[in-house]
């Protein structure tokens, strides 16, 4: 068994949809990012490419034309198949949004759903919570939003 880290963090920006764990959030701001800015599945990605010792979004993925607002949700799907052809697989996901503002907690089933599908996982295998800073820091005063995830994998049986 091997076990990876992921964290990402993107600011506000005008002129953007917030996209989180695939879910469109109807906020007023999005986030700014070469791909969608979507900060849970970049977190989920980055965790697992850490624990199967795969680089981390930036490697396997470049500041390219080819990524350009790109969804999240298809660079797990790459992700995964890098996985598979590593010879692991996804044995659980924990993550945690930290945002002061949109609410997440009512949008956490289906951000599972969608980052499970993309992972071709169980459902089950997949935890999105979130939290906030009680208006602390950067995430606090409404500048940006953050998001973890622990990533435990397993050799292909």
């Amino acid at each position: 068994m091997r076990i990876g880290f992921g964290y990402d963090a993107h600011r506000f920006a005008d002129d953007r949809a917030l996209i989180i764990g695939g879910v469109d959030l109807r906020h007023p701001r999005g986030l700014a990012g070469h791909s969608d800015a979507d900060v849970l599945s970049h977190a989920v990605g980055d965790a697992i490419l850490g624990a199967a010792g795969l680089g981390d979004l930036g490697v396997m993925f470049p500041g390219s034309e080819r990524w350009k607002d790109v969804s999240s949700l298809s660079l797990l799907e790459h992700i995964a198949g890098a996985l598979r052809e590593g010879g692991y697989e996804v044995v659980n996901i924990d993550s945690t949004v930290i945002a002061e503002a949109p609410r997440i907690g009512p949008h956490a089933p289906e951000m599972r759903a969608n980052l499970a599908r993309s992972l071709h996982v169980d459902g089950n295998t997949v935890s999105v919570k979130a939290t906030t800073t009680d208006g602390m820091g950067f995430i606090g005063r409404g500048e940006g939003i953050a998001a973890t995830a622990v990533a435990l994998i397993k050799p292909l049986v």
